[in-house]
């Protein structure tokens, strides 16, 4: 169990913990908002998930992209064809079966991706360098459990994912 010093366990700390991540999502929304500033006449805060989604695990048919982002296959088509004329992204004849299309992303698409995953890494790292050293270890521990609780996956320092 997680002991954060001067939060004693309880009913209560249940509605204050989720206080607090509603407002520093609210942070980390404002602070992807920011590293798209630079590509945002090319791509929107959800496209820019689709391409996370692909940098992450790779070339994905449609209908799985779509689960993945939670979206109907019809807004992840839309999404997929902005993104392709964009040159981000490319559909490809899948290798298994000629009838399925794989959407991979292009170098551009990388480097999209790579290029905001560092303006956010900066933007993050600059907000935590101003908090105490004893706080940032806590943070650390705090997060590691309400990712694990939620069942995300680590995110590597040595793949730049963007959308963790």
């Amino acid at each position: 169990m997680l002991v954060i010093e001067g939060v004693e366990p309880g009913a209560d700390d249940v509605d204050e913990l989720t206080s607090a991540l509603l407002t520093a999502s609210r942070l980390l929304v404002a602070v992807s908002a920011r590293s798209l500033a630079a590509v945002q006449d090319r791509v929107t805060l959800p496209q820019f998930r689709l391409l996370v989604v692909l940098s992450w695990q790779g070339p994905a048919k449609l209908v799985t992209l779509a689960a993945g982002l939670d979206v109907n296959p019809s807004t992840a088509l839309r999404m997929v064809d902005r993104l392709v004329t964009a040159g981000l992204v490319e559909r490809r004849a899948s290798a298994r079966s000629g009838r399925e299309i794989s959407i991979e992303l292009t170098a551009a698409g990388r480097a999209v991706v790579e290029q905001v995953t560092a303006r956010r890494r900066a933007d993050i790292a600059g907000i935590v360098s101003r908090m105490p050293s004893g706080e940032r270890r806590a943070l650390v521990a705090a997060l590691r459990a309400f990712t694990e609780a939620g069942g995300e996956p680590p995110v590597a320092d040595a793949v730049p994912l963007g959308w963790s």
